[in-house]
């Protein structure tokens, strides 16, 4: 059977800063190593006009074919939003990234050639492999915050990625039905439980490095910062107590 990829977007309040981003993965999409079956939209219950902005386009004909909404009931997290578009995805790879393309959709290959080397069915872009391809940094505060979780979170949780958080990363079609349900994080900290649910399961996983942009307007506040790192412990304990297996 030929290899399908879906690409799971999840979206709130990203009017502005979503149709670039889709005009640019619809001109990639000739190029994609695996052809696009779809492009799910996740509205987080947005407050802007992000669902319809998409829902005209589709009716309109800018966005033929490929593209669909997914509205979640009401503004739930990310972590929510992700899960969701998930559990629609068809393809026999998924692709969740975030609506900036804070890594371009073109480092998707990058993945896929990961993937299939290393014969592995998740692979997670990364930020701190080659820091030469961050283009544009984030604030130092920020990014010094994410190398202190990131430290917190391989002592709490055995991982051995050095970045979880990019939101650029590749799931295998049959992994994901079996990882996602197990999620229980809705908000920030959900990428690190989905690879603590695809360690516990026995799942191969790469860490590719990829390019990165800071792009203004930031979902992440400091106070849902501080809470990521509470939140490890009670992955860790979820994972101790064979919530995952």
């Amino acid at each position: 059977m030929a290899e399908t990829l879906s690409i799971v977007i999840p979206a709130y309040n990203e009017e502005q800063r979503l149709p670039p981003s889709l005009d640019r993965i619809f001109t990639y999409a000739p190029r994609c190593p695996i052809p696009i079956q779809e492009i799910l939209v996740v509205d987080d219950g947005s407050r802007d006009g992000t669902a319809g902005m998409i829902e005209a386009g589709v009716r309109s004909g800018k966005y033929p074919g490929l593209l669909r909404v997914i509205r979640n009931p009401g503004n739930r997290g990310k972590g929510y939003a992700v899960r969701n578009g998930m559990a629609h995805a068809t393809g026999s790879w998924v692709l969740s990234t975030d609506a900036d393309l804070s890594s371009p959709i073109e480092e998707v290959a990058k993945l896929v050639e990961a993937a299939r080397k290393h014969h592995a069915v998740v692979a997670i872009g990364s930020r701190a492999l080659d820091r030469s391809l961050v283009k544009t940094h984030q604030p130092f505060w920020r990014e010094y915050a994410g190398r202190a979780f990131n430290l917190a979170m391989r002592n709490i949780t055995g991982l051995p990625f050095l970045d979880t958080q990019c939101g650029f990363k590749l799931f295998h079609g049959d992994a994901a039905r079996q990882i996602f349900p197990r999620q229980v994080e809705d908000g920030f900290s959900f990428d690190v439980e989905d690879l603590v649910i695809a360690q516990t399961l026995g799942f191969p996983m790469v860490e590719v490095p990829v390019e990165w942009s800071d792009v203004q307007g930031t979902k992440v506040s400091l106070l849902q910062g501080v809470k990521s790192f509470t939140d490890l412990a009670r992955i860790r304990g979820r994972a101790l107590a064979g919530r995952y297996n």
